[in-house]
């Protein structure tokens, strides 16, 4: 389409068009070829892909954020390498350039794949083989790549603020990171209805997927993987009884304080913040 929303065949020089139907979010200052022959086109992607990804993969062993600095003393690690998520395009974008201006005399930050959208089970692998640590900017790992993720080690930390992420790396490599708190993953549940209750606002009514919710838990909303709202849990009930806690394999009854725009297939991410005793 043009830049006036009108669907047009073709686009000659200097025309801003808006593309359809890509199959992965495109970076920044990519190029796009227009070809005829489809097959000839899908081929050449694909080898590009390939020689892409066995540029970024290097065999080394895995690191997490907390003991990077030791690493470093050691002269084990010379380069960390950062893998970026995030919601958008435009966050990927300001994320990697923050991680990239860290970098000092003794190490350098190395920001080996930076992409929009949900953390997979191919970031976790890339992750695995290039010992890099995931940083996620308001999304989070689907249940595959959570689960591969605590089988291999690879270190995953989510932010919703770019200047926490930068501070933290910018504290690990100087050997300062020391958190305070801890966040602690209970549960996941999947909204299947939502009802209007007069004085309380919207209930969504949940089947729990993944460990429990707890009422004195912190949520998470979820809308295609990406984090549309954090809040505290206004009421949890399982029936008309209020309850602590619902387990995995159970329904329940969510309301979420300050939050009305829940919707049917989000999903419901549950945790607690407890202080590190480290």
């Amino acid at each position: 389409m043009d830049d006036k929303g009108r669907k047009i065949t073709s686009a000659g020089p200097s025309t801003p068009v808006s593309i359809m139907g890509l199959t992965e979010v495109p970076n920044s200052g990519d190029v796009l070829f227009a070809g005829e022959e489809e097959k000839l086109i899908k081929m050449v992607a694909e080898e590009r892909k390939n020689k892409e990804r066995e540029n970024m993969i290097k065999a080394s062993t895995k690191v997490t954020l907390d003991d990077v600095f030791n690493k470093i003393a050691e002269g084990a690690v010379k380069g960390l390498n950062i893998i970026v998520k995030a919601d958008v395009q435009g966050s990927v974008e300001a994320v990697k350039s923050s991680m990239e201006k860290l970098s000092n005399e003794e190490v350098k930050v190395n920001v080996i794949h930076a992409a929009a959208g949900a953390i997979k089970e191919s970031d976790i692998m890339l992750a695995e083989s290039s010992n890099a640590i995931i940083i996620g900017f308001n999304v989070r790992p689907d249940s595959n790549a959570k689960q591969i993720a605590e089988r291999s080690g690879v270190d995953i930390k989510l932010y919703r603020v770019i200047y926490e992420a930068i501070e933290d790396v910018e504290k690990a490599l100087k050997g300062m990171l020391a958190p305070k708190f801890t966040e602690v993953y209970l549960g996941k549940a999947e909204v299947r209805d939502v009802f209007k209750i007069s004085g309380v606002g919207q209930v969504a009514g949940c089947y729990v997927t993944e460990g429990k919710i707890a009422r004195n838990g912190k949520l998470r909303i979820y809308r295609d993987d990406v984090m549309i709202c954090e809040g505290n849990v206004l009421q949890l009930k399982r029936f008309k009884d209020d309850v602590k806690e619902v387990a995995q394999g159970f329904e329940c009854g969510i309301s979420i304080e300050k939050f009305n725009d829940i919707k049917v297939g989000d999903f419901i991410e549950c945790y607690q913040i407890e202080e590190s005793r480290d």
